[in-house]
């Protein structure tokens, strides 16, 4: 089983998990991607499929703060998401030689600290941008990853 079948087997274990609104995020970086190609700033792909997001009627938080808290006090907000869509899916951009695992435990920890079970890394130096994209779902008690 390759990765697409294992990605799709777990979003059909959850399917309140938003995979139209998967399919429509990729859909966008394909089409930012077809543009501008590989080779850019982070920060242009993202305000870039930031306008093609809401312009086909998503709800999207760009750089939002996420609040952290041990034992109970907030201790900062030392991270951001880069885009969240419909506060369903965590969107983790990058413009880098490829998707390492600090990259994907980044992407979960933004799962976890939002509560959002769904999640793409999209990297944007790739030549064809399907190559560029990881999905990951966290497993019904948020402390794993299916």
């Amino acid at each position: 089983m390759d990765n697409n079948e294992d990605n799709n087997k777990n979003i059909s274990q959850f399917p309140d998990l938003g995979s139209e609104i998967t399919r429509d995020i990729i859909k966008a970086a394909i089409e930012v991607h077809r543009h501008l190609g590989p080779g850019l700033l982070e920060s242009v792909y993202e305000a870039c499929l930031v306008y093609e997001l809401e312009r086909a009627g998503l709800q999207v938080e760009h750089q939002k703060k996420l609040p952290v808290f041990y034992k109970g006090i907030e201790v900062g907000d030392g991270f951001r998401i880069d885009v969240w869509v419909n506060r369903k899916v965590v969107v983790e951009l990058k413009a880098t030689e490829k998707i390492l695992p600090i990259h994907e435990a980044q992407l979960l920890t933004y799962m976890k600290l939002s509560d959002t079970p769904l999640g793409l890394i999209l990297n944007f130096n790739e030549t064809l941008l399907k190559n560029g994209i990881k999905r990951m779902a966290l497993s019904k008690d948020a402390k794993t990853v299916e």
